[in-house]
């Protein structure tokens, strides 16, 4: 009794003026980030003025990373699905928005004929006729408990999370790209390191074949000299091999297929390592614009607007119909009807045995879901870059001592080498020397290139690079697209300037 008590009152308030069932949305941040500070992040990032450069790629000033992150842009497959769906969710906020007009309104038309002949009995009768009919019908549910602003506030708040899901696709792609190319660069210096060393491990072999031919050298230095070379010359085809494997893993990602990369040439020297990274705010307000997460908040509201959805399904629903019926026959002097029908009408599932009541529950459990889901993509957002932040700075302390390992063994093995050849010293330091600096070389190489992936990475996890004028269908796709459906304005319409607000600054 109390329950109908509640809902006949709300309906007469509803009656005043229409109303929003369900809860508002409130955010789900939490108080951390605002104040979240990372020693590491203050000694690896440095803040620049909001209007410089935001592309962070181009820091380390290579042309051709340029190049292919701008091809990837345009061919890249998984970026161009991203695209689409953000129209996908465009084409939904239009059949939310749909709700505000009448739900019905359809024209109907038929004609029957009769045929009917009776015969015997005192009045035999043929008859022939058309019997013809055309009518209207509409039928508007108003909407007196937000059921349909509720579904727009939904599919609204889905469309931005699908823009913001977008710019994060655009943030890894670019990362990646950036990645998988100087790992390219890495692996090439590598293979460099590795035929230079087996060039003069093998010079070192044949000087210690000749000496033990001639009884001047003990076999044990031949092995040794042997061992070696072989064992640096087996690196090669692996190199090779990683380096056929990073090309094609570039090739895919720039949305062609696997193959040569034949215009990037090689490079020689070291690849940039640019110290610090260029920020344009401070690292906790960046994390809270990050796409994934506020990928995440718009979900939240969009499922906020659910349990308002679910809710007026407690509630009697009032629609106003209305009928417009044109009747008329072949008949000779036959009349001709048109009939105008109108009436509202109430429909209010009284009994439901709690599906309506487990509906909202279940909305509300998803809710939560979220909320969660969303607290956590901000705490891995932190994380992410705290370790990338972390591991940039570690990375560039080894730089510096590895530079300074490799100088020593450069010079190690120019000593060995000369005492070596003036007698002072065996075989064996030559043969200790060349393998240090090979050691030396490789971890050098690796090292830096772990640091570049760290700066990469730093700059993915805090969200940089997600501003873009490359169109994310392209024009192919539209032509594609408008000849096999009638898309109107709505391919043109679907991607506004990207918003990045969360949904209570609407």
């Amino acid at each position: 009794m109390q329950r109908q008590s509640l809902l006949l009152g709300a309906m007469l308030f509803g009656l005043a003026g229409c109303v929003r069932l369900g809860p508002d949305f409130e955010s789900p941040r939490e108080d951390w980030p605002e104040q979240w500070r990372s020693t590491a992040l203050d000694q690896s990032t440095e803040q620049r003025s909001p209007a410089e450069d935001v592309q962070w790629w181009r820091q380390f000033g290579d042309p051709q990373l340029d190049r292919l992150i701008a091809e990837a842009e345009a061919g890249n497959s998984s970026l161009r699905i991203a695209g689409l769906r953000v129209l996908e969710a465009r084409a939904q906020l239009s059949i939310a928005r749909s709700g505000r007009y009448p739900q019905v309104q359809q024209a109907s038309a038929d004609a029957f004929y009769l045929d009917s002949h009776q015969s015997g009995g005192n009045l035999p009768v043929d008859r022939h006729l058309w019997q013809y009919s055309g009518g209207f019908d509409i039928a508007w549910e108003l909407d007196f408990w937000g059921r349909f602003a509720r579904a727009i506030e939904s599919a609204d708040a889905a469309y931005f999370a699908s823009q913001a899901n977008y710019q994060d696709a655009l943030v890894l792609l670019r990362a990646q790209v950036a990645d998988t190319y100087f790992s390219l660069r890495t692996t090439e210096a590598r293979l460099r390191i590795a035929h230079d060393n087996a060039a003069k491990q093998k010079r070192s072999y044949e000087i210690t074949e000749r000496l033990f031919r001639s009884g001047n050298s003990a076999e044990l230095d031949l092995q040794q000299a042997k061992t070696q070379y072989l064992g640096t010359l087996s690196t090669i085809p692996e190199f090779e091999s990683q380096l056929a494997r990073t090309r094609n893993a570039l090739t895919v990602l720039l949305g062609r297929p696997p193959g040569a990369l034949g215009e990037l040439g090689e490079q020689d020297g070291l690849i940039p390592l640019p110290e610090r990274a260029h920020l344009n705010d401070v690292p906790a307000r960046l994390l809270l614009r990050r796409p994934d997460v506020r990928a995440a908040e718009w979900s939240v509201a969009a499922q906020s607007a659910q349990i308002g959805v679910a809710t007026t399904d407690l509630y009697p629903s009032i629609a106003l119909l209305g009928s417009l019926v044109w009747t008329g026959t072949s008949l000779d002097g036959s009349s001709v009807t048109r009939d105008l029908l109108g009436s509202p009408s109430l429909v209010w599932n009284l009994f439901d045995h709690g599906r309506i009541e487990g509906n909202i529950l279940t909305q509300d459990a998803r809710l939560q879901q979220l909320i969660e889901a969303y607290r956590d993509t901000v705490r891995r957002a932190a994380q992410e870059a705290d370790d990338a932040a972390t591991g940039l700075l570690k990375a560039l302390e080894r730089d510096r001592i590895l530079g300074e390992a490799e100088a020593a063994a450069q010079r190690s093995l120019e000593l060995a080498s000369a005492q070596y050849r003036e007698g002072y010293s065996d075989f064996q330091r030559v043969l200790d020397a060349q393998r240090a600096l090979l050691f030396q070389q490789d971890t050098y190489l690796v090292n830096r290139s772990s640091a570049v992936s760290n700066l990469i990475a730093l700059y993915r996890a805090l969200g940089g690079g997600w501003q873009s004028t490359q169109d994310p269908l392209g024009a192919a796709t539209r032509a594609q697209m408008q000849k096999r459906s009638d898309w109107g304005e709505l391919l043109d319409t679907a991607y506004p300037p990207r918003r990045e607000d969360s949904p209570d600054e609407r």
